[in-house]
């Protein structure tokens, strides 16, 4: 063997060792990544918890059940086909038949469409099951149901069940993690301030 196959060898063995030293650079990184993710998710989860318990409809930061419809526009629609009782009574039936089929998971009411390199799914205009809906009930109705569908798809991709989520209802998205903690203090600051008065 002459020296160049000797110096070969040798970075050769080097690069070896080197790749070796990153594989475990590597996989220490992703286990702490994993740590901080499951620590962020707890975190999240007692946020959800002490929301839940301390806000009311007036707060801009609280929890929302993604996947659960919104009742308003079934009230409405309701309130102008019905009078008396009957408006509470169908309100209900309409509701509640309607938050089951969004949480039944037989009823496939989405089309797979490409978005740039990612491959989404979104909910089918022309599924029959909304079009009725719409005629019947209303656009906003119909909207409603689509919203709730909408947020399962994205929030519970693998169930059909609603997911809290700590919700910034001013702007209209998911409260980052920041935004719900100053939130839960300033409840907890103002219940103490009412016990002390």
């Amino acid at each position: 063997m002459n020296d160049k196959d000797e110096d070969l060898k040798k970075v050769i063995m080097d690069l070896e060792e080197e790749r070796r030293d990153l594989e475990d650079a590597n996989t220490e990184l992703c286990k702490k990544l994993c740590e901080s993710n499951d620590e962020i998710r707890e975190a999240q989860q007692e946020l959800i918890s002490g929301l839940r318990g301390l806000s009311d409809e007036s707060s801009m930061i609280r929890v929302k059940m993604m996947g659960r419809v919104d009742k308003k526009p079934f009230l409405k629609v309701c309130e102008e086909r019905f009078s008396g009782q009957d408006v509470a009574l169908q309100h209900d039936r309409l509701f509640s038949k309607w938050q089951e089929r969004v949480l039944d998971s037989r009823w496939e009411p989405f089309k797979i469409q490409r978005s740039g390199d990612k491959i989404v799914g979104v909910v089918d205009e022309e599924d029959e099951k909304l079009k009725k809906l719409s005629i019947k009930w209303g656009e906003d109705v119909k909207k409603a149901v689509k919203t709730a569908l909408e947020e399962l798809y994205e929030y519970n991709g693998s169930g059909r069940y609603p997911v809290a989520v700590v919700w910034n209802f001013q702007h209209g998205r998911k409260a980052t993690l920041k935004e719900g903690i100053i939130a839960h203090m300033k409840y907890q600051i103002n219940n103490l301030k009412r016990k002390r008065t």
